[in-house]
């Protein structure tokens, strides 16, 4: 999904992709992956084959303020100050991938697919892995709201 690096109108690099997921087994490739662009382009993915669903694609710019609001959320988290080398590794119930270029920061994870707290609180490096774990959670719920406010399916009675 990564195209070329743009600068925004601040003049500091930014772009960030998450993508969780799967292969192999009776449902084939599963994931979720989306990605902010320097100039405001956001993506979205989600191939679940339950039930044999189709893919689900979107695609929609946001405004400055939306993508100042995502620098901070992963400023505040200090995800940069992070390693993800006594992570789990990705194994054949999935992997997590985090990029984030922020500035002339370029940071880039990977690791297993987390079920719980408790999977983080049993890793080699547990706070690490916290951080990552909740700024993934913020980042998802941030995305699904985006996505909520640009792909309304019932539109509003007129």
């Amino acid at each position: 999904m990564a195209d070329t690096m743009e600068t925004t109108e601040e003049g500091d690099d930014f772009y960030l992709r998450y993508y969780v997921g799967h292969k192999g087994g009776r449902c084939g490739h599963e994931f979720l992956e989306f990605e902010f662009k320097p100039n405001g382009k956001m993506r979205y993915a989600n191939n679940s084959q339950y039930k044999n669903d189709t893919m689900i694609r979107k695609e929609c710019f946001v405004s400055p303020q939306v993508i100042a609001e995502l620098k901070r959320i992963v400023e505040d988290s200090e995800i940069t100050k992070e390693d993800d080398n006594l992570w789990p590794m990705p194994d054949r119930v999935g992997r997590q991938e985090l990029e984030v270029v922020l500035g002339d920061e370029h940071i880039s994870f990977t690791t297993s697919k987390i079920g719980c707290l408790i999977d983080v609180d049993e890793s080699k490096d547990p706070e690490g892995l916290k951080c990552f774990y909740y700024l993934v959670q913020d980042l998802k719920c941030f995305v699904f709201s985006l996505l909520n406010l640009h792909f309304k399916i019932k539109p509003v009675p007129t």
